[in-house]
This record gives structure tokens, sequence and C-alpha cells, in this order.
């Protein structure tokens, strides 16, 4: 007698109805993941056109294109600090037809808005993690620090004369600061601007003394010789930058990138996840995309839902404890 039917024999008939259940279940999970996508995919990016999280979306949204055999349609739903956006797909059938590019936003949300509309963890499902980008941390060179010790030394000595700017209250940049003052004990002077265009010109003009930014941003003012780099935020020197010091460093376990991930709604079924995951790593090794990643200072992603669910669940601690100390206090 056929083991199948050995075991079904011995199960009483609720066991065999349950047993029947899942069997079909795992049997409609599996036909619709083989048939996956059935129709064009959406992927909410919660950003304007032309930034960087919408290149980042456009670029994997376009490879996902060829490999899944369906449109994979960007939607573009910025406002109220990416919430609009992450709101519709936290609300949508989770089929796998609606897709959410996430990125430190997400994580730092939490902490400034305690009533959000959807729940960052519960109502969704990760995939991976697309890209992460460390922060360099440049000086006006009138600043009597050529590293990370030496600057936290001048900060000790003239409490709050250091003025740093940031791209406004509440963004990664303002953080990875408060992150750093946190972790040294400073005091210094936050000086918010509209974008990190605007800081740059002040820092390079010596309005103010200290600024974290993106590598690619920072590494030109580096080689003209008007701002020095002293350190970049990853916990392991960059390939690229070797000669550039970690603050990890200097205060073991320091990280702060620009990270960007994708996120389905929450119940989406594993099949159609696994899909999802293998398309976007092979996306992401992709010989164009790869190219565009390193060369913006970004390392390439690609890791396991569980890998990525727990990056972002800790993202969401470090940030929401980092507003806590600083008050950091933002109108939603």
């Amino acid at each position: 007698m056929p083991g199948e039917v050995r075991v079904a024999m011995r199960l009483g008939t609720g066991a065999k109805t349950a047993a029947a259940t899942a069997l079909a279940a795992m049997l409609s999970s599996a036909a619709f993941a083989q048939a996956y996508p059935q129709k064009p995919v959406r992927f909410v990016v919660p950003y304007g056109v032309g930034g960087p999280g919408d290149a980042i979306g456009r670029m994997i949204g376009r490879q996902l294109t060829d490999r899944l055999g369906q449109p994979v349609v960007i939607d573009n739903r910025s406002g109220a600090t990416t919430i609009i956006g992450t709101e519709l797909v936290a609300k949508s059938v989770p089929d796998g037809h609606t897709l959410l590019l996430i990125s430190t936003t997400h994580a730092v949300n939490p902490g400034l808005f305690p009533k959000l509309p959807y729940d960052p963890i519960k109502d969704f499902t990760p995939v991976t993690l697309i890209t992460a980008t460390p922060f360099m941390l440049g000086v006006h060179p009138s600043v009597a620090a050529n590293s990370v010790a030496e600057l936290i030394a001048v900060a000790r000595s003239k409490p709050g004369a250091l003025n740093y700017g940031s791209s406004g209250a509440g963004s990664s940049i303002h953080l990875t600061t408060e992150l750093l003052k946190s972790a040294a004990n400073i005091q210094l002077t936050h000086v918010p601007y509209k974008g990190s265009g605007p800081a740059f010109i002040d820092l390079i003009g010596g309005q103010i003394q200290m600024l974290f930014s993106s590598t690619v941003s920072t590494m030109p003012h580096v080689k003209s010789g008007k701002v020095r780099g002293l350190a970049i935020t990853s916990l392991k020197r960059a390939a690229a930058l070797p000669e550039i010091a970690t603050i990890a460093e200097s205060y073991p376990g320091f990280e702060s990138s620009s990270w960007f991930g994708l996120l389905v709604p929450a119940h989406t079924p594993q099949p159609v996840i696994g899909r999802l995951l293998r398309e976007t790593r092979a996306a992401l090794k992709a010989h164009d995309v790869n190219q565009a990643l390193v060369s913006q200072g970004a390392e390439p992603g690609g890791s396991s839902p569980a890998e990525f669910g727990a990056y972002f669940q800790a993202e969401i601690a470090k940030w929401a404890k980092v507003i806590k100390s600083a008050g950091i206090k933002l109108e939603q």
C-alpha cells in the first residue's frame, strides 16, 4: 500500500480534512507562483520623479520587466515623507502585483510620527535589500582635525562651537550626526538646509564646519582641497577609498547609510516572494546595474527576506532611540 494511503488511513476525519486543505493551499500557491505575474506589476516609488529613489526604482523596474515577462510600471507616490505611497501598498492586495521601494526613511518615520496609518513591520513582508550607500564626514579645512578622534577633541574643547549642516530636520544626515554626538558625547550646533546642495555651499564657505553626505557628493570637494574628508559611516573601509577611515574604527559598531529595499504587502504568497527575490538578485548582478550603483559609492544588496527584515527592524529601533534622545519632533 502506498505510504500516502497508509498515512491517510491512520488520520481521523478532521485530520484528513486539515491535511487536504493544507495540500490544496500548497498546490494552489505553487500554481499561482508559477503563473506569476499574471498582469502588469505596479512598483510604488514614494518619491518624486528625478531623485535618487526614483532612479533606483526605474533601474530595478526595467530589469524586472525583462525578467518577469510583464511590464513593471513605476508609480511615483511622493508626499508626507513617503507615508502616502507606503500606506497605499500596505492596503493593496497581497498577490505580488504591487511592490514598494523603501529607504532609510521607512525606518526613521516610526520615531518621528508615532501615529502612522500603517504598521511599518506587520503590514509588509520583506523581499531584499537593494543597495546601501555610506556617508562621508567632511569638515572645513579651518577645522584643526585630520581624524575623527581629533575632531571629537576639538568639539569637546569648545562645546557647541562647531556647526553641522543637514539636508533638513529628521533627515538621514541630521540623524547620523546626532548618532555621532551620542556616541562621542559631544555638543554640536545643527543648521538645517533645504537639501545638501546649499549645505555644501556653506561648508565650503566656512559658515558650517562639518557635514555628512554621500561619498560621491563629497569626494570632488575633497580632491579640490575645499573640504577635508575624515571618515565614512560603513562598518568597513570602502574598497574604492581604502585610505579613508571608518567612524567605527573609533566607535565600534557605528554605522549609518542611505539604503533602499523592496517590500510587498503582508501575506503575499511565499513562492511569489521567492520569485521576486531571485529576479531582483539577478537584476543587481546585471553589469549596467552593478556598475551604476558602484559608481555612486553604493553597495549592491541581495539579502534574504529574513536578513532584510531583521536589518530594517534594527534600523527602526536604532533611529527611534536617536530621535528620542535628541528630542527631534516633526509635524506630520
